[in-house]
């Protein structure tokens, strides 16, 4: 019997690779459809999301890169698949749960670094249908699920693969048992393009295409991103494409990536690049892993995460905030609560968040700004004292305590500045000013 998602996919693929229907502007000239930038625009808009690290990794419980960090070759490591059944997964409590913390996608790794696919693919039987007892497409029942209740859904995707012989040899994953020297680069890409093209096929309308693994070739490597990236505006030309390559952002990508440090920071050293006009993200962890971790209880705080997201904010960015969910397919019982109580705290404060921009101040150790119109939002988030100089050159018109309402003594100085004299000394989470400009 003929499969025609096959036949589908297939055609689709080779029509992009072979230059077949694509415009020859489409490549090495990218120029974003209207559908694209207005997806930017709700993207920016939506300013939080959820990151899902989850796959064979979750199963020894050390965090998805054990397979390169215990050296573990590639034979054992395929093993870990004929046991994965993770009986407890409920693609409607996740989006649920999710839904409830206020965040507005989802970003799930579909294929990580261990070459394990978590959908049903044609292009390889090492994934989640073929190869486990479980036998059920978990990315097919979330997408159906974020569709139902109104969630973005990205997709994760690596672009290095410590398995595959095609993959050539890159600076990771030495250690699991390939023959030295491997490597042919167009048949994985090929099979990287044959993926993609699924994924954008069969799941319904995905949000962004979210790329990792550029660090672990040569800088002059050839990736042919540019084909790659027309491919996916091809298929679909709202989806936004984002790279994790931790470099300016490459011609095609319609989002600019931060690893585990807001716009214009680097104390992780993954973010010494130039912030560009492209919408922002941050990605970080709740705890200190990506990947479920058992020994890793150290979770972040519920304020301590409320302020990351702000401070994101102000930096002008989104927050993807990740859990590494379990191997029977429960999202860990600390996550859950951190994301019951930020989304308490969003239905309190969520207009001084979503739809906003970074605000007219810059930030400052007592905290940063938002802007949505006229209203500027200041977030006090450390501060000793009931007076706060702001060096605002617009003129303010009026000036409130966002939560109840009540006025808001200020000043406006000759330097342009604006002296508020704060009802009292702030103590909340984030004690938040409203600011109406003039």
């Amino acid at each position: 019997m003929i499969n025609h998602r096959f036949c589908k996919a297939v055609i689709a693929a080779a029509l992009l690779l072979s230059g077949g229907g694509l415009a020859a502007q489409e490549i090495g000239k990218y120029v974003p459809a209207e559908e694209n930038l207005k997806a930017r625009e709700e993207f920016q808009d939506n300013k939080f999301g959820i990151f899902l690290h989850w796959g064979l990794y979750s199963m020894p419980g050390q965090g998805e890169w054990y397979m390169n960090t215990g050296n573990i070759d590639r034979c054992e490591y395929e093993k870990l698949a004929s046991a994965f059944y993770p009986s407890r997964f409920d693609a409607a409590e996740w989006v649920s749960a999710i839904k409830a913390s206020g965040a507005k996608y989802i970003c799930i790794t579909s294929r990580h670094h261990d070459g394990f696919s978590m959908f049903d693919t044609e292009y390889s039987d090492y994934n989640i249908v073929d190869a486990t007892p479980f036998g059920r497409d978990v990315l097919k029942e979330l997408a159906d699920e974020c569709h139902r209740q109104g969630i973005k859904l990205h997709f994760y995707y690596s672009h290095l693969d410590w398995r595959r012989d095609d993959y050539p040899q890159g600076n990771t994953g030495r250690g699991t048992g390939r023959p030295e020297g491997h490597g042919d680069w167009p048949s994985y890409y090929r099979f990287m393009n044959n993926q993609l093209t699924e994924l954008l096929t069969n799941y319904g309308e995905i949000g962004a295409i979210w790329f990792d693994g550029f660090w672990d070739q040569p800088i002059d490597f050839d990736w042919q991103s540019d084909e790659q990236y027309a491919l996916i505006h091809r298929l679909q030309p709202a989806c936004l494409v984002g790279n994790n390559h931790h470099r300016d952002p490459y011609p095609g990508e319609d989002i600019q990536i931060f690893e585990r440090d807001k716009p214009g920071e680097n104390t992780a050293g993954y973010s010494g690049q130039d912030i560009s006009t492209l919408p922002l993200e941050t990605c970080q962890t709740m705890n200190n892993t990506w990947g479920y971790n058992i020994k890793d209880q150290n979770y972040k705080s519920t304020e301590e995460l409320i302020h990351y997201l702000v401070e994101t904010a102000g930096n002008n960015g989104n927050l993807l905030l990740n859990i590494g969910p379990q191997p029977n397919g429960e999202l860990p019982a600390t996550a859950v609560q951190r994301l019951k109580e930020m989304g308490e705290w969003l239905a309190v404060y969520g207009e001084t968040i979503y739809g906003t921009r970074g605000g007219d101040i810059a930030p400052h150790s007592w905290g940063v700004s938002t802007r949505k119109g006229d209203r500027l939002f200041i977030h006090i988030l450390d501060l000793a004292d009931d007076g706060l100089y702001l060096p605002l050159k617009a003129k303010v018109k009026s000036a409130r305590v966002f939560a109840d309402g009540a006025p808001v003594e200020y000043k406006q100085e000759k330097d342009g500045g604006v002296l508020l004299r704060l009802p009292k000394v702030p103590d909340e989470t984030d004690y938040v000013i409203e600011l109406t400009l003039k």
